[in-house]
């Protein structure tokens, strides 16, 4: 507990947000089983507005890391059965971005490369508890944005995949933050079907269960998405 005349900590606020809620769960290795009734979920939502309204901000950047720093091993994880999903050979990958932008579009992965790009070597925080330190490349969330001029309208982003339907939304301040990006390598090395091949979205401030692989659509929305983990209780901010 904070001494009386203390100063607040940002640690100390999301104390406060998770005592006995669904975040709580996840920092003392929460193994993601649903949360779905419904006194939890009115936690996780004051959680998510206790992450959204003062906790985040566009300055706090994650600390990164030198390059042996990084982790023998990142896990990898997915939906589909049978193995990581592929793309499928002889057809042409895209990125579709759309919803309420002036210029929709469907960028192929040579011209989101020819975008500005951004490296960094960070930790990677997994719901159930893990880290690990990799060092990703990709084109800024931002910067597809500013290609698409989303109108005034939009408010949320909602990530599709070809993960077996797998989905969720991030608000804009989110998906704007400097380190968020659409990841295309890994560990100095084209991104590989293990970990999201050939996009995937990626923040070193949010948890795993965010970070949409296997990228198909980007949609600008009015109303916020919900999420496959998000649907079935998980807290839908997911910072860290």
């Amino acid at each position: 507990m904070t001494e009386p005349g203390a100063r607040i900590t940002r640690r100390d606020l999301l104390r406060l947000a998770v005592a006995g809620g669904p975040a709580a769960l996840a920092a003392c290795g929460w193994d993601g089983g649903p949360l779905i009734q419904p006194k939890l979920l009115r936690v996780s939502r004051l959680n998510d507005w206790v992450g959204e309204q003062v906790l985040f901000s566009q300055d706090r950047l994650a600390p990164t890391y030198r390059a042996d720093q990084r982790s023998g091993r990142m896990p990898s994880y997915f939906i589909s059965r049978g193995g990581p999903p592929v793309w499928p050979e002889g057809t042409e990958w895209a990125l579709s971005v759309g919803g309420l932008v002036r210029k929709p579009m469907r960028l192929t992965r040579p011209m989101l490369e020819a975008l500005p790009r951004l490296t960094y070597t960070v930790k990677h925080h997994c719901v159930e508890g893990w880290t690990a330190v990799a060092t990703w490349t990709g084109v800024p969330v931002r910067a597809v944005a500013d290609l698409v001029q989303p109108t005034d309208q939009a408010r949320f982003i909602r990530f599709d995949s070809f993960d077996a339907g797998f989905f969720n939304g991030w608000d804009l301040a989110s998906a704007f933050h400097p380190q968020t990006i659409l990841g295309y390598a890994f560990n100095d090395r084209p991104i590989g079907p293990d970990h999201g091949a050939p996009l995937r979205l990626y923040s070193p401030v949010k948890l795993g269960y965010k970070l949409t692989k296997y990228l198909t659509a980007m949609t600008f929305t009015r109303e916020r998405p919900g999420g496959y983990w998000e649907d079935q209780g998980y807290p839908w901010f997911a910072g860290i």
